[in-house]
Order: structure tokens, then sequence, then C-alpha cells
């Protein structure tokens, strides 16, 4: 699937990648107790957004203060640049969504199993009765 999106040339992202990174961001944020992974649309395909996430790891473009912030508040340390004015790439950016989706990911199918074992533990008990 990650074939569907453009590539990178150089480090850089077209436009219309780094667009589809701020959907997928977007995406994320609205993100609630789905046990399915965030959807975005590509050209009429439909992308997760991990996959886009992934899609950006070598991106060596500055990503634009508004996204920062929106990835930063969702750090648990704060965030220090090593550039200037504490800037920060798109790779850095995916690295750290890709790995708020995956722990997302693992609390939800956590949250899932712990449902589904409660749900048979009635049954088991409503069968001893």
């Amino acid at each position: 699937m990650s074939n569907a999106l453009p590539p990178l040339h150089e480090g850089h992202a077209p436009i219309t990648l780094q667009q589809l990174f701020r959907e997928a961001l977007y995406a994320f944020e609205e993100w609630d107790a789905e046990v399915t992974e965030p959807i975005v649309t590509f050209e009429g395909r439909i992308v997760p957004v991990s996959v886009v996430f992934e899609a950006m790891r070598e991106c060596t473009d500055i990503v634009p203060n508004n996204i920062v912030s929106a990835v930063t508040e969702r750090l648990t340390k704060p965030w220090a640049g090593e550039g200037p004015l504490d800037t920060m790439t798109f790779s850095t950016a995916a690295r750290v969504m890709g790995v708020l989706v995956r722990k997302r990911l693992l609390a939800v199918s956590n949250g899932v199993d712990v449902v589904a074992v409660a749900v048979k533990g009635q049954a088991t008990e409503k069968s001893d009765r």
C-alpha cells in the first residue's frame, strides 16, 4: 500500500504528501474509542494513517509550527529541538506519530480483549448457576 503514495525526492516530500500528513494527524486527533485505525484518502484510495506516517519517516522537510504543536502536545516529555528555533522535521514528527498509533492500537486491542474476557466470564458465571 505504501506504493500508492508519492515518493520522497532526496528527502523532500511533495506538497500532496505533506498535506496528507496533516490530514492523517487530524484523523489521529479525532480517533476516539474506535477499534480500527483512522484512515485518509489519497487519489481515491483509502490509506491508514500509519502508512502516511511511515512514508514520511525519511523526510527532511521542516514541519510548520501548527503541526509541531499538534505533535508535541501528545508527548509525555517536553520537546527540545536540536536546531535553531527548535525546528522539527517531518521525519521526527512521523516517527512520533507512528509510535503513538502503535501504542493506541495496542491499547485498543487490549481493551477489546478485556471486554471479551469479561463477557466470557459472565457467560461462564451464568452457566454455572
